[in-house]
């Protein structure tokens, strides 16, 4: 078994997993051969952001490396972001949904073709299967990633009936739904979720939010996209939508296989979200920003002195 994996902590947790059953080896990218890839890669999206990559490019590579192997099976890492965030959609969405991704959010754009990719390939030859994971946002202490940080900033936002509902899955729990798909063979998609969702008051209230003045939903995205562009807030481009419509999941299929979620949509909600949005925030931008502060503080002062300098020449010139 090949495992396509960044220096992750999901990656380390499902490693340490798959390592511990007797008739599973887990190898690396340049060992042999590989009965199944696990690609855990496509779907970090912050991994993505890193490398400054495409999930279009890493499903390229993806298909190169299972030629390469000579791999029957793969096991990719998707989300559930490709069903999209729509008004009419079923509650929960279940894995026979039409995938509608957000067409302003790339990200999710991208997965939906990787995964129509792997199901070409797989139709390709009656040997082949691809299990494709949908997780909702997934999130844990010291591992959320800038975008399960940004979708939990962007929930509660919403005033009474028209606060969409919200789920949040521990890396834990996704982590042993990896395991289960291994183990199983599954071939097909399942969607990986706690049991049940939070209600969009709830999420208000974990967050402690006052209550705000609603407005309208294209103000807020021009005053999220403006935050985003001077990195002043957490929602980028195309998220926002994510943030007003309900695409909670369901969990049967997986549950199905053995897999039973340890850790509600609360307890992770509470613990992915001690940290600040802005600690996702590199060293090098947040170097950057503070350089740019310093240079805004010495302007100001500079112009400062000088009106001042101007009024006191004004006063002390006789007339």
């Amino acid at each position: 078994m090949l495992i396509r994996e960044g220096a992750t902590v999901l990656t380390r947790r499902v490693i340490d997993r798959l390592n511990a059953i007797d008739d599973i080896e887990v190898v690396a990218l340049d060992t042999g051969d590989a009965d199944v890839i696990v690609d855990l890669r496509t779907g970090d999206h912050d991994g993505l952001a890193r490398r400054r990559s495409s999930a279009t490019v890493e499903g390229e590579a993806l298909m190169a490396e299972v030629r390469r192997v000579g791999a029957k099976r793969v096991v990719m890492l998707s989300s559930s972001l490709v069903y999209g965030p729509h008004p009419n959609s079923r509650v929960p969405l279940t894995e026979d949904e039409v995938v509608r991704p957000e067409a302003t959010f790339v990200f999710a754009r991208q997965l939906a073709s990787v995964e129509h990719v792997l199901d070409r390939w797989r139709r390709g030859s009656p040997d082949r299967s691809v299990a494709v994971l949908r997780p909702t946002v997934t999130m844990g202490l010291g591992a959320s990633s800038s975008l399960a940080r940004a979708l939990a900033a962007g929930s509660g936002r919403r005033l009474g009936d028209e606060e969409p509902a919200a789920q949040f899955l521990h890396i834990d729990d996704l982590a042993t739904a990896v395991e289960a798909v291994v183990v199983a063979d599954y071939d097909g998609v399942v969607n990986v979720a706690p049991d049940g969702w939070v209600p969009g008051d709830r999420v208000r209230a974990l967050l402690g939010r006052r209550w705000r003045i609603p407005v309208p939903q294209w103000v807020r995205e021009q005053v999220w996209a403006l935050q985003w562009r001077f990195q002043r807030g957490p929602i980028p481009p195309g998220l926002g939508p994510y943030t007003t419509a309900s695409w909670v999941v369901a969990n049967d299929r997986l549950k199905a296989l053995g897999w039973t979620p340890t850790v509600t949509n609360e307890q992770t909600f509470v613990e992915g979200t001690e940290h600040p949005w802005w600690a996702s925030i590199t060293p090098k931008r947040r170097q950057e920003l503070a350089l740019t502060g310093v240079a805004i503080g010495i302007a100001v002062l500079i112009g400062t002195l000088v009106v001042v300098g101007l009024r006191s020449l004004k006063i002390s010139t006789p007339r």
